[in-house]
């Protein structure tokens, strides 16, 4: 079992920023690999990020190349996503995600986290 953990959305005007991280927790979740995904309100659930645990290989939705940046932080087991130059279109539920592989599909991800809600302004 892996256990995930979100913190850290909020409200935030166009253009700004916020950081959301990932508390993983369990005996094996250092064999999974990490995913950020987002739900908007009547929308399917996207893809955003995803990252490996040594942090070597990462990728990201075209949507939010340049803008987002996905870390890890092996000593806190804690996996971020440093979110800028916030758009309304961001404005979502974001979901932390493990999988035993390495890819953008989230019925591929086995554990979810509860979400955290961000909300942009324009």
């Amino acid at each position: 079992q892996v256990q995930l953990v979100e913190s850290g959305g909020g409200l935030v005007q166009a253009g700004g920023s916020l950081r959301l991280s990932c508390a993983a927790s369990g005996r094996t979740f250092r064999s999974y690999v990490m995913g950020w995904f987002r739900q908007a309100p009547g929308k399917e659930r996207e893809f955003v990020a995803t990252i490996n645990w040594t942090g070597s290989i990462t990728s990201y939705a075209d949507s939010v190349k340049g803008r987002f940046t996905i870390s890890i932080d092996n000593a806190k087991n804690t996996v971020s996503l440093q979110m800028n130059s916030l758009k309304p279109e961001d404005t979502a539920l974001y979901y932390c995600a493990a999988a035993r592989v390495y890819v953008e599909d989230p019925t591929a991800y086995d554990y979810w986290g509860q979400g955290t809600q961000v909300t942009v302004s324009s």
